[in-house]
């Protein structure tokens, strides 16, 4: 039980750094001042959830864990390709947030169907951090 919390909680903190990354990389790029707050207020709910999961890791014992280095530079390739290959529009960043955001969904998903053990408290986080997700793809739809 211990370990299967352990693990899910270092996964889900891995996912909240790799989507404030990736919020902080679009940024740049934003045009429209809707878009920034729908971003900036995302940014923010993550740091909240990233707060809240760093003390779990402290409770339970456990270190951070970064997101994968590949994975950062698959996320960090794909963002410069698409932004210098297509135009630099509202609607290239909601796409790549659309895809980042379903992604993290994806694999917290995955992380709780593996994890079946884990304490309820980082379930609980977990799943607030997939609705944060689910709400910023549901904000992507305007500019896509």
């Amino acid at each position: 039980m211990k370990i299967d919390t352990i693990n899910l909680l270092k996964e889900c903190n891995s996912g909240i750094k790799m989507g404030v990354s990736s919020i902080d990389r679009v940024m740049p790029y934003v045009k429209s001042e809707k878009l920034k707050k729908a971003l900036n207020a995302c940014k923010d709910e993550h740091a909240t959830l990233g707060d809240e999961s760093h003390k779990l890791i402290l409770k339970y014992g456990a270190d951070t864990k970064e997101p994968h280095p590949v994975a950062r530079m698959m996320g960090d390739m794909k963002i410069r390709s698409k932004m210098m290959m297509m135009n630099r529009t509202d609607k290239t960043v909601a796409d790549l947030m659309t895809d980042g955001c379903n992604m993290g969904v994806k694999s917290l998903s995955k992380y709780l169907n593996e994890y079946k053990r884990a304490d309820g408290e980082v379930k609980n986080l977990v799943n607030r951090v997939i609705s944060v997700e689910q709400s910023l793809t549901e904000q992507m739809r305007a500019y896509l």
